[in-house]
């Protein structure tokens, strides 16, 4: 692997760790905002009103994440054994059709995620004193990071998962 490969594939693995950690983040922003929401209800008597859509927006950002990074890793929802069973070229050419069809569906994700968000932007969310297109936030930024990683995969030609472990090739130092 080339030196700017290399630097290009930490950066995504940076990337990627970085989008792991926002989604688990907002899973504990979450889980502590539900308790918040049983808490005020129950023993306060006084429910909040913007706990719900905050829970809701947070959940939008945790799965989009990591849909992204289980797109990286290769790991989200494929017929692997469909595909492992067939023979090695029509490996190549199903893993490639994979590979295409996330990252058009993450262009899309992206497209008509950012076009509800500034289309729904200057309508207050109910509820919660934020801007309502944050709704749709989740999926304009997971879709963009699920192209990113999808067409990283399809351009590198790199058929592992990545961290896969490799044996040398013969000849190879």
């Amino acid at each position: 692997m080339s030196e700017p490969r290399r630097a290009s594939a930490r950066a995504l693995d940076g990337l990627a760790a970085l989008a792991m950690a926002l989604a688990g983040a907002a899973l504990v922003a979450m889980a502590l905002i539900q308790a918040w929401q049983v808490f005020a209800r129950y023993v306060l008597n006084d429910s909040p009103g913007w706990t719900e859509p905050l829970a809701l927006l947070l959940m939008s950002f945790a799965v989009m994440f990591g849909a992204a990074v289980a797109v990286r890793r290769e790991t989200h929802f494929a017929f692997q054994t469909f595909r492992d069973a067939a023979p090695g070229p029509l490996q190549w050419l199903l893993k490639s059709i994979s590979r295409l069809i996330a990252a058009v569906s993450g262009a899309g994700l992206m497209i008509l995620g950012g076009t509800l968000m500034i289309d729904e932007w200057p309508v207050a969310l109910a509820g919660a004193p934020l801007p309502s297109g944050l709704k749709f936030a989740g999926l304009c930024v997971g879709g963009a990071l699920i192209l990113l990683f999808s067409l990283e995969r399809l351009l590198t030609g790199d058929y592992r998962a990545p961290g896969a472990a490799t044996a040398p090739v013969e000849g190879e130092d």
